[in-house]
Order: C-alpha cells, then sequence, then structure tokens
C-alpha cells in the first residue's frame, strides 16, 4: 500500500475527547512515557486552548501535535508585543518529510496574524527546524557553574551592604511578591516573557505536573534599605558528602530574578555564602549576566551551556520594527526576503530617533536586503548586520548599509528569556 499524500492527511484543532491521544503524542514525540495519567492530561488540558490545539490525522490515527498561545514580550526598550508563543510541537516517526508540519505551522501563523500578534515565539529543541518557517535565534541563554571555594568571596559574608535585607521565605510570599516583581523585571529587560498565575502556582507548587515530582525549592527575598521587594531566588540543594565527611553540596538555582544589580549581587553573594555548598549552577541567564564579574575570581564561574534559545518571526514587520526603541536616529530601506512563503517579505522603510520609530512599506530603492528570520535576530540585537554580512547572510545594496543597521538595532544589553514554554 502506497504512503498517504498530504491532501489525505487531515489537519485540524483537536476535540475534547481526542485530547488524551494528543497528550500521548507529545509525549511519544518527546519521548516521554507514551501512555500518559489521568491526572497529567487533565493538568495539560486547563493550560491548553483547543482551538489553538492542532492534531494531523492519517485514517484517524494521530500523527502530529501542535500547540500555541497568546504571550507577551518585552521588546527593546520595554514595549510590550503580542506573541503568538509555540510549543508542544511534533511529527510521529513514521510520518516525517510530508509537510505535516509546514501545514500545522502555516495555519497557526495565519491564525495569528488575523489575531494581530506582531511576532511568534518559540524554543527549538533542534537548531535546523524552524529557521525554514522564517523564524530567528532571538536570544541566546547561558548557565555557569560557580566552584565557591575558588570564588575568592569573604566567607565570613552574613548581609548585604546598603542597608539590604535577605530572608528565607515561603511559597506564600513568593506568589504574593513574585508577579510584581517580574512584571518589573518586564518593564525594562527585553526577551522576557509574561507570567500568568498558572504559571506562579507551578511554580510554587500549588499545581505540579503529576509527572514531574516536585521537590520544594528554598525561597530567599530581597529587599532594599527602604523595604522595597527588588529580587528573589528559588534554589535546590543536592545532600552530597565526602567520605571524609566534608559536604559537597551543589545549590541548583531554579529561579533568579532582580532588578538592581545590588539585589541581584547579594542573591548571588547568598548562594555562594550558603554553609555546605561548595558548588552553585545558575540556572538559564543572559550570556551576558553580570554574575562572573561579581567574583573576585572570574574563572571560578564556568560556563556549562551557551546556545540559541528564544526564536523569533515577525508576523507584522512594520509593527514589530516600530515597537523597539533604537539606539541613534537615522533611516534605513529593508528589502527583506521570506524563502518559506508564509507572509512578511516585502520593502519597508525604517526611521527612527529619540520619540520613537516608525516602519512604512516603500518603493523607494532598498539599501540592505536581509531574511526575514535575520531580521528578527537583528530586532531583538542578538547579532550585528556587520556578522551577518561577513557570512553572506545580508547584502548590501548601498554601501555602508550594515554599519547603518548596526548604529540603529546595537542594544546595550544582550536578550534574556529566562523562561521555557
Amino acid at each position: 500500500m502506497s504512503h498517504p499524500d498530504r491532501a489525505e492527511i487531515e489537519i485540524r484543532p483537536v476535540r475534547e475527547d481526542e485530547f488524551a491521544a494528543w497528550v500521548r503524542a507529545v509525549n511519544t514525540g518527546f519521548l516521554l512515557t507514551p501512555t500518559p495519567a489521568p491526572e497529567t492530561v487533565a493538568h495539560r488540558r486547563e493550560g491548553a486552548e483547543l482551538a489553538r490545539t492542532q492534531a494531523a490525522f492519517d485514517e484517524g490515527r494521530m500523527v502530529g501535535n501542535f500547540r500555541s498561545f497568546t504571550q507577551r514580550l518585552t521588546a527593546v526598550g520595554g514595549a510590550e508585543v503580542r506573541a503568538d508563543a509555540i510549543t508542544n510541537v511534533g511529527v510521529a516517526p513514521t510520518h516525517r518529510r510530508r509537510g505535516i508540519l509546514s501545514r500545522m505551522m502555516a495555519a497557526d501563523l495565519a491564525a495569528a496574524r488575523e489575531r494581530g500578534e506582531a511576532v511568534a515565539t518559540l524554543i527549538s529543541a533542534e537548531y535546523p527546524i524552524y529557521g525554514r518557517y522564517g523564524f530567528g535565534p532571538a536570544a541566546s541563554v547561558a548557565r555557569w557553574e560557580i566552584q565557591v571555594p575558588r570564588t575568592g568571596l569573604d566567607p565570613r559574608w552574613s548581609r548585604p551592604e546598603g542597608g539590604g535585607r535577605l530572608d528565607l521565605v515561603d511559597a506564600a510570599e513568593i506568589r504574593a511578591h513574585g508577579p510584581g516583581l517580574h512584571e518589573r523585571l518586564r518593564s525594562f529587560r527585553h526577551g522576557v516573557v509574561d507570567r500568568d498565575a498558572r504559571w506562579w502556582r507551578q511554580a510554587t507548587g500549588q499545581s505540579t505536573p503529576p509527572d514531574k515530582p516536585w521537590k520544594e525549592p528554598f525561597y530567599v527575598l530581597y529587599r532594599s534599605a527602604l523595604g522595597e521587594v527588588e529580587g528573589y531566588a528559588a534554589y535546590t540543594a543536592e545532600d552530597t558528602w565526602h567520605e571524609n565527611k566534608q559536604p559537597l553540596e551543589t545549590a541548583t538555582v531554579v529561579d533568579l530574578i532582580a532588578v538592581t544589580p545590588v539585589a541581584e549581587r547579594a542573591l548571588w553573594q547568598y548562594l555562594c555564602s550558603v554553609d555546605w555548598i561548595t558548588r552553585v549552577r545558575t540556572g538559564f541567564r543572559a550570556p551576558d549576566d553580570l554574575l562572573p564579574d561579581f567574583l573576585p575570581d572570574v574563572r571560578a564561574a564556568r560556563i556549562t551551556t551557551l546556545a540559541d534559545w528564544l526564536w523569533v518571526r515577525l508576523l507584522d514587520v512594520p509593527g514589530a520594527l516600530a515597537s523597539r526603541t533604537y539606539a541613534a536616529s537615522g533611516a534605513l530601506t529593508l528589502e527583506v526576503t521570506d524563502a518559506s512563503g508564509l507572509g512578511g517579505a516585502g520593502r519597508y522603510r525604517l526611521t527612527a530617533d529619540g520619540s520613537g520609530a516608525e516602519c512604512v512599506r516603500t518603493r523607494e530603492a532598498a539599501e540592505l536586503t536581509v531574511e526575514l528570520g535575520d531580521l528578527a535576530s537583528l530586532w531583538t540585537g542578538e547579532v550585528s548586520a556587520a556578522r551577518l554580512l561577513a557570512l553572506g547572510r545580508v547584502r548590501e545594496e548601498r554601501a555602508g548599509a550594515a554599519a547603518v543597521a548596526d548604529s540603529l538595532f546595537r542594544t546595550e544589553r544582550r536578550a534574556w528569556c529566562p523562561d521555557v514554554f
């Protein structure tokens, strides 16, 4: 029997009675235990909008899965951009190379554009997949491992300088203070995405996924000298001792956010001062995180992960480009290409100054030609136009256009997305 062609594979949103099978398809694709427990299905159903939960069917058998939800992403300068967040994507290994993912992606992006979402976002499990759909790596991630005895920090340290205060607190206090603190971070740090009430319930043990054992973390809250909450950390610890009765405990940071460098420094110094802790694993940080330079011996912090993380596709090119601030005043005409054919190609005139930015379609001669995914990387400041030019991924139609692009798109800090979704 010949393989079915693309037309015979049905793609549509799942029904309520199909959701358990959809979770099974997700588990299969991610090499998890295939058959989900009813509690796991119920937990996942809480966070899924059926109209945005797609599946592919071959003679009634589910062979593909895809889900999205509305997200709020911070652009350069602090503006909030509505995003189509994509997750739980997979195609059964028996049905690869049949255009199933392409059809699910096209349907989702078209619907997102209709809703007025300016960008689409995702965390890519594999690097090569999403560039062909117009996505570009927009925020990288780094993880460090700190060898505490080597840091050079004063082992007698016991409290923050300048009148700040650290308190060990419980989950209820994190639910009370964490959302507001995170919104303050999101108001100025580009790449950060919103966290809803369900996120905070899961992060504090109120609503944990049944298939993921819950280990309650320790929570520490930082308050400034004025009593204002400016940071918090959640961390777990391993119970490991050396044979000669020497502690070799590792603290693993689950979450650490701070809205001032003073708070950030105090939280890292606290983690490196806890008795018995000889190693700290930092969790997901920005590649230009301040952490290593907080330590007298920078080499005590060793990078264990440095990789792409958040990927972005511009759905509304003029809207996305106009949403962010720019490092200089100037103008640039961009020829944007889109090999995916899923929308976004065109010629655009970007004009920026201290009062904001405007981007419109134009018939003026192009100065710089750029692929849509690379434009997303420029949009967040993740890469320079000069680097893309050297790699042959942008083309100058006017000499010096890449330098103009870099003067505009340059950012003071790297984009950071601390969350997985």
